[in-house]
C-alpha cells in the first residue's frame, strides 16, 4: 500500500491502537517552557510520578521573558515565579534547562532546529500550539495542551486520534519581495482559517522546495493557523545541510546511517491525501492581514473585500472585525499610518529575518513615527547579529536590538502594543488583543514589516527594493 510522508511516521509510532478511539502514540522529544509546565509537574507530583524519560526533553522560559535587562529580576511576579518554577522543576527531574542569559536559551521553537535536536522522521510535541515549526524537517509535531504535557512527562506516550492527510502543492518561481510567510498567509486567505481542520498537511511543490529551512520553518509554523494539526515538508539536501554539524545531530558513521534513513521519507509516488490544494506561486504578491484573523489577508496592492455576497454571521463578524480595526470595506492597506513594527516571535525571529530586515533598511532611516521592536528568536541568533555586523546596521537606521524571547508576539510580557495602535507584526496571530488590550495587528513579511518601519506607512516593498 502507498504512504504518504506523515502515515509513514505516524504508523511508526503506534505503541497501542485503541479500537474505536485513539492511537497511543511514543514521542522522541518535548519541549516545554514555562507557561503550560507548572500544572503539568504539580500533577505528576500529587500522584508521586517522576518524568519517564527526561532525557527526551529540553526546556527553555520565553513566553513570559522580558526582552530588555534579562541579567535583572523579572519584575513582573506571577513570569518571575513561572520562570523559577521551571527551573526548580528541571532541576528536581534531571531535565536539560537552557535559562535566561545562556547561551542556549531563546523561543522554544527556535532553539530546537538550531541544537539539533529537531530531527526528521520524529514526533514532537510542546504545550504550544505553533509546534508545527518543526515539521519543516519532515517530522509530526503538533501542540498540546497543560494535561497532554503530564502525560507525555509521565510516559513519553500521548493518545491522538489520527488527523487526515493533506497536500497543499505550490509550483512555479516566487516573485520579488515575496517569502515563505507571504505563501502561508497567501494560502490561510485561500483556504480560510478552518481549511485545514482535522488535517495534517504536507506542503510540496517547487516553490516550496526553493525555500530555505529557515522559510520552511515559518510557512510549517503557520500552519495551525488554518486550523491544521500541523505542517510538514519531507527533508532533502536543503535538510541535510542545514542539519550537518549541529550538536545533537548524529556524527560519523551514526550521521551517515541517519542520512540514510531521512532519505526514504517522502511520500510513496500514488499516495492518496483526503484533501488536495494546488496554487500558482506567480499569483503571491507580499501579504498583508486588514482584519483580526490570519486568513483575513490580501496581496499589499489590493483592496479590502467588500461584503457582498456575505450572509447571516459571516457578514456580522467581518463587519466586526473592521470596526475593531478602524478599516473599511474597498480600502487600499498601501498608505495607511502605522504606529509599531515588530520583527522576531516563533514565526520570523531566525537569523535570516534579521538579515532580510537589517539589508532593506540598510542606508535609509527609521520613520519618527515609528517604534520598533526588533526580538532575536535566541541567544543564538543575536551573537550572530552581532557577529555579522548586522546591529550596527540596524543601529545606523535607528533601530535597537532587544534581547531573545516570544516578546509582542502575545501579550503575556511587557512588550505590549497599546491600545487602539496598529503594528506590523511578522508573528502569526492577530486576532483582537493579541499584542495588547485594544492592539491592531497587521501580519506581514519581515521586508514588508522593513518597508513600514523606513516609511511610516504599510508600503509595498518591491516599490523600495
Amino acid at each position: 500500500m502507498q504512504k504518504t510522508l506523515f502515515d509513514k511516521i505516524w504508523d511508526a509510532h503506534v505503541v497501542k491502537q485503541v479500537e474505536g478511539g485513539p492511537d497511543v502514540l511514543y514521542i522522541d522529544r518535548h519541549l516545554i517552557h514555562e507557561v503550560t509546565s507548572p500544572v503539568a509537574f504539580l500533577g505528576l507530583k500529587t500522584r508521586g510520578l517522576k518524568v519517564f524519560r527526561p532525557d527526551k526533553t529540553t526546556a527553555t522560559p520565553d513566553h513570559n521573558v522580558p526582552t530588555v535587562d534579562q541579567h535583572l529580576s523579572i519584575k513582573d511576579e506571577l513570569s518571575r515565579h513561572q520562570v523559577e518554577m521551571l527551573k526548580k522543576n528541571c532541576d528536581e527531574h534531571g531535565i536539560v534547562y537552557h535559562g535566561l542569559g545562556s547561551e542556549g536559551h531563546g523561543v522554544v521553537h527556535i532553539i530546537g532546529p538550531e541544537m539539533g535536536l529537531t530531527q526528521p522522521g520524529m514526533t514532537i510535541v510542546c504545550g504550544d500550539s505553533h509546534t508545527s515549526t518543526h515539521g519543516a524537517f519532515g517530522a509530526i509535531a503538533f501542540g498540546i495542551g497543560t494535561s497532554e504535557v503530564e502525560m507525555v512527562l509521565a510516559s513519553q506516550c500521548i493518545m491522538q486520534p489520527k488527523p487526515k492527510k493533506m497536500r497543499i502543492t505550490v509550483n512555479g518561481k516566487l516573485g520579488k519581495g515575496v517569502t515563505a510567510k507571504d505563501i502561508a498567509l497567501y494560502i490561510i486567505s485561500k483556504i480560510s482559517t478552518s481549511g485545514g481542520t482535522g488535517h495534517f498537511i504536507e506542503y510540496a511543490g517547487s516553490a516550496i522546495t526553493s525555500l530555505s529551512m529557515e522559510g520552511r520553518m515559518t510557512l510549517c509554523n503557520l500552519s495551525i493557523e488554518s486550523g491544521a494539526r500541523g505542517g510538514m515538508i519531507a527533508p532533502d539536501e536543503t535538510t541535510f545541510n542545514y542539519m550537518k554539524g549541529r550538536k545533537y545531530v548524529p556524527q560519523g558513521s551514526d550521521w551517515d546511517k541517519a542520512l540514510a534513513k531521512w532519505k526514504e521519507l517522502k511520500s510513496d509516488e500514488n499516495a492518496v491525501f483526503d484533501t488536495e490544494y494546488t496554487f500558482d506561486a506567480s499569483d503571491i504578491e507580499p501579504m498583508i492581514t486588514y482584519g483580526t484573523n490570519p486568513g483575513m489577508g490580501m496581496g499589499i496592492t489590493k483592496t479590502i473585500p467588500s461584503t457582498d455576497g456575505m450572509e447571516g454571521t459571516d457578514k456580522v463578524t467581518f463587519e466586526k472585525s473592521l470596526r475593531y480595526m478602524g478599516y473599511a470595506p474597498g480600502e487600499k492597506m498601501a498608505g495607511k499610518a502605522i504606529d509599531f513594527v515588530f520583527l522576531g516571535s516563533c514565526t520570523n525571529g531566525r537569523i535570516e529575518d534579521f538579515r532580510e530586515f537589517a539589508r532593506f533598511v540598510k542606508g535609509k532611516k527609521k520613520a519618527p513615527n515609528v517604534t520598533a521592536w526588533l526580538v532575536p528568536g535566541s541567544k543564538q541568533v543575536e551573537n550572530q547579529i552581532r557577529a555579522e555586523g548586522l546591529v550596527e546596521i540596524l543601529e545606523d537606521a535607528g533601530f535597537e536590538l532587544r534581547q531573545p524571547g516570544c516578546s509582542a508576539c502575545l501579550a503575556m510580557n511587557d512588550d505590549k502594543i497599546p491600545a487602539g495602535k496598529y503594528s506590523v507584526s511578522t508573528s502569526n496571530r492577530n486576532f483582537e488583543g493579541r499584542q495588547g488590550p485594544g492592539a491592531r495587528t497587521l501580519l506581514a513579511s519581515p521586508i514588508t514589516a522593513a518597508a513600514a518601519a523606513v516609511t511610516g506607512v504599510i508600503t509595498d516593498p518591491r516599490e523600495l527594493l
